[in-house]
């Protein structure tokens, strides 16, 4: 997925900047008399050998104008791209968002690298443009790392599969007894519809899980508030439980006050561990969603 990738570019951006820059440093000379554009195109022909799934890399001037090998500065200026901008405002390597390309909208990345004479007056912008896939994949802790995310992907897929067909389970069986209850009205039996409310009720439980889980896993997506997320769904699973048991305990009530008087006892047990849980996810909700500063006091 697309925003995926993005929120997987996040995350290793640094790793990506951090290895351009070592590439930048180790191959183009800076801040010394002897920096020239000859001296700038030799140290990008080294970059090349180490990089070979580039898209671009070209030279801008001062100003932003592009030059080519042969020292002819272009018409087109650059000057208002993010990568010349932000590597003379941060007078460092720097690696921008990605962008879609003018020619295939295919989303790239460009590492930006700004050389100085001895004085320390700008004289050149190096930038390398790479496609975003194979920015993840020069950031990768390792040549598996990929490998394992997709098929980490793939199992949480297959996971919420699995989950959405026992919530489709458990809501065709809540639909049928309701059916089956309002059928036969004449005689209607109460149990019918308390077995309804309860499987309707779990059916909401699982299905608030599985949304939470593909979004998350499978999408890619609230990955900046993945804690929050974990923490609103872990609420609306355990309170569809806690008002499952609740409906549970209530029909035991009146099931036995009715035909077993002396098993009551039983349902009370139930009703007082519906409130234990009632308690439990009251302390949850107030630890879980204090403010990151009220925690760290």
């Amino acid at each position: 997925m697309l925003s995926r990738d993005i929120l997987i570019y996040r995350k290793a951006r640094y790793e990506l900047r951090a290895y351009m820059c070592y590439l930048f440093t180790q191959n183009i000379q800076n801040f010394i008399p002897s920096t020239n554009l000859k001296s700038v195109l030799l140290g990008i022909e080294k970059i090349k050998d180490e990089i070979d799934a580039f898209d671009s890399i070209y030279v801008l001037d001062a100003v932003g104008n592009e030059i080519n090998p042969q020292g002819i500065v272009c018409t087109e200026n650059f000057a208002d791209r993010a990568y010349y901008y932000e590597a003379v405002r941060e007078g460092r390597c720097i690696v921008t968002n990605p962008y879609p390309t003018a020619e295939t909208g295919k989303l790239i990345v460009t590492a930006s690298y700004p050389v100085y004479d001895q004085n320390h007056k700008l004289l050149y912008i190096v930038c390398i443009d790479l496609s975003l896939k194979t920015a993840i994949n020069i950031s990768a802790p390792s040549k598996f790392s990929n490998t394992c995310s997709q098929i980490s992907t793939i199992i949480y897929g297959l996971l919420s599969f699995v989950l959405t067909l026992v919530c489709l389970s458990l809501f065709s069986k809540g639909v049928l007894s309701l059916y089956i209850a309002l059928g036969h009205f004449k005689s209607f039996n109460i149990d019918e519809i308390f077995k309804s409310i309860i499987q309707l009720t779990l059916a909401l439980a699982i299905f608030d899980l599985v949304k939470a889980i593909f979004e998350a896993e499978v999408l890619g997506k609230n990955a900046d508030n993945s804690s929050h997320t974990l923490q609103h769904t872990m609420v609306r699973f355990l309170g569809s439980i806690i008002i499952a048991l609740a409906i549970e305990s209530l029909m035991l009530v009146f099931k036995f006050a009715i035909s077993e008087p002396d098993k009551i006892l039983y349902a009370v047990y139930l009703i007082a561990g519906v409130a234990t849980l009632i308690i439990s996810l009251s302390i949850y909700v107030k630890f879980a969603y204090l403010p990151s500063k009220e925690k760290n006091t």
